[in-house]
């Protein structure tokens, strides 16, 4: 039976490529000569440091460019508080989000029931998987949770036939 499943995930080595890129840009941009302003990964947990909270919004906007120029979704960050470090040095931790969560996933299925299509969805841990009897079935269904879903960014893959 044809499937495929339906998943919420940002491609790590694009994020990375984009850090890299905003540290390279921040290093060498004139309003931020002498300041701390940087940007850390750890695995999904990203860093932003700076002297101001000014500065901080000015790093996070570059940030925001970099993965949109390397085609990550910007749905993926989950931006955290800004936190003082210290004299006036602020940080500020984003998340990078994977999967989708609970709620999304019942709305998701939720979608695919009440357009009355000839497929089924069933929630798979942090994936939706949708089988169906025809390809045709799995392709409008693949059109319909891209218009109707906008809020959270959805991959399609594991595509089975």
């Amino acid at each position: 039976m044809p499937s495929f499943d339906v998943v919420s995930e940002a491609n790590l080595v694009e994020v990375r490529n984009a850090i890299d890129q905003t540290n390279k840009e921040v290093g060498t941009r004139f309003d931020f000569k002498g300041s701390d302003a940087r940007v850390e990964q750890k695995e999904r947990d990203l860093t932003l440091f700076a002297d101001s909270e000014f500065q901080l919004s000015q790093v996070r906007d570059i940030v925001n460019t970099k993965m949109t120029k390397r085609g990550v979704d910007v749905r993926f960050l989950d931006v955290g508080k800004v936190e003082k470090i210290g004299g006036d040095k602020v940080k500020q931790v984003v998340k990078v989000k994977n999967g989708i969560e609970s709620e999304a996933a019942k709305k998701i299925v939720k979608a695919i029931k009440e357009s009355k299509m000839k497929v089924q969805a069933s929630i798979q841990g942090d994936a939706v998987r949708i089988t169906g009897a025809k390809r045709d079935d799995l392709q409008s269904a693949i059109a319909l949770l891209k218009t109707s879903i906008t809020d959270m960014p959805l991959d399609f893959n594991n595509f089975r036939d």
